[in-house]
């Protein structure tokens, strides 16, 4: 879970609708002129390749017991990251404290690069940065034991964080930004406190290079990180466009990282990107997958392996794959209309033991998309 009751790939679709209703400026001026003294950082890395290459991990409690995290499961998988997928790389991200740092623990001890990020939402701002502190200081003592780590502070405060727009969970705030009943420079006012609040208490507890996911219209004040941290979820018909716009995030003379990239899988997925998950009716039960839709595990794989390309090309610091597995969203082969996996950003197919029971155990298959970056990346580490 990204924040309680919600799941990530449904907080992209909210994120997304919620960009287009609110423009915030973070220090702009400040910004440019930090900008315009670094042009030499900004270009520092074009054409060289990716440093880091991986995938995202969430580490949630799931919608039943059988589709939470469990350490049994999270060993297997990080062991398939690791020697299936030729990922270099884990983002490991959701809440709860034990379950990040079992999980970033493990990862570390198959010599995966670490990038950690809590992600507590709908909750009191102490909490968010006590959560945020302890998740901290223990990657402070991986990367002091010799592991690869980042810090990410948190993924796109605007929903995630109450107080910042009115609203007493991520529902009510969508709905507030989306029928704009919020004050802007309030609201700007508040986000940037926070960012600053939760960029100290990073930086107070881990001595490795920080960052903050950002949605891709959030203004973000990246004097307070080290690395520029992007959600990306654009599509462009041709390379050149992507070129064009993922080069604004180098004006700020900082590496790009792009925290997350992906679609779902049907035809037509990568035109929505964050919204992809809105094709299911969940006033139906069970949840049921818009009439028409045709499954393709090929678009997605399509997707991701021409936006690495120009992550690749362009030489960017990371990119993390969104997301390896979402078991809440199973693949049902003979039953396309409820078929969940279509609308799943995932790289492999959850396949229920007995279909239909919300008790039964499942694994996984990998896609397409698996098997397509698994070559991407493997070449890379090969190079």
């Amino acid at each position: 879970m990204g924040t309680r009751g919600i799941n990530r790939a449904r907080f992209l679709g909210l994120a997304a609708g919620a960009g287009g209703a609110v423009a915030l400026s973070a220090g702009a001026a400040g910004q440019a002129r930090a900008a315009a003294a670094a042009p030499a950082a900004a270009a520092g890395r074009r054409g060289r390749g990716l440093s880091y290459r991986g995938v995202v991990y969430e580490v949630g409690e799931g919608e039943t017991p059988a589709t939470g995290w469990s350490a049994r499961r999270m060993r297997a998988d990080l062991r398939a990251v690791a020697h299936d997928l030729h990922a270099d790389s884990v983002k490991v991200t959701g809440d709860g404290v034990e379950r990040l740092t079992a999980t970033a623990g493990e990862a570390a001890e198959r010599g995966l690069g670490v990038w950690l990020e809590p992600t507590l939402g709908d909750v009191p701002e102490r909490d968010i940065l006590d959560h945020l502190a302890e998740t901290g200081a223990f990657a402070e003592r991986l990367r002091r034991q010799g592991a690869r780590v980042h810090l990410s502070v948190g993924c796109e405060f605007l929903l995630y964080v109450p107080g910042i727009v009115p609203g007493a969970n991520i529902l009510e705030r969508v709905e507030n930004l989306l029928k704009g009943n919020y004050d802007p420079v309030r609201t700007a006012r508040e986000l940037r406190r926070f960012t600053a609040r939760a960029a100290s208490t990073g930086r107070s507890v881990f001595g490795g290079r920080l960052t903050y996911a950002a949605a891709q219209d959030e203004d973000v004040d990246w004097r307070q990180f080290d690395l520029v941290g992007l959600d990306y979820y654009g599509h462009f018909g041709r390379r050149d466009q992507y070129v064009r716009d993922l080069a604004r995030y180098r004006r700020f003379g900082k590496p790009v990282a792009v925290m997350e990239f992906g679609c779902c899988t049907f035809r037509g997925a990568p035109e929505l990107g964050g919204m992809g998950w809105d094709v299911v009716d969940r006033t139906k039960e069970p949840p049921e997958v818009r009439k028409g839709l045709v499954r393709s595990e090929r678009a997605q794989a399509a997707y991701l392996t021409d936006v690495l390309a120009v992550f690749e090309s362009m030489g960017l610091y990371s990119a993390m794959a969104y997301t390896f597995v979402s078991p809440d969203a199973p693949h049902r082969p003979h039953d396309p209309r409820h078929d969940l996996d279509m609308a799943s950003y995932g790289l492999v197919k959850p396949i229920e033991n007995r279909p239909g029971d919300p008790e039964s155990g499942w694994h996984w298959e990998p896609k397409e998309s698996f098997h397509a970056l698994a070559r991407q990346y493997a070449r890379s580490r090969d190079r």
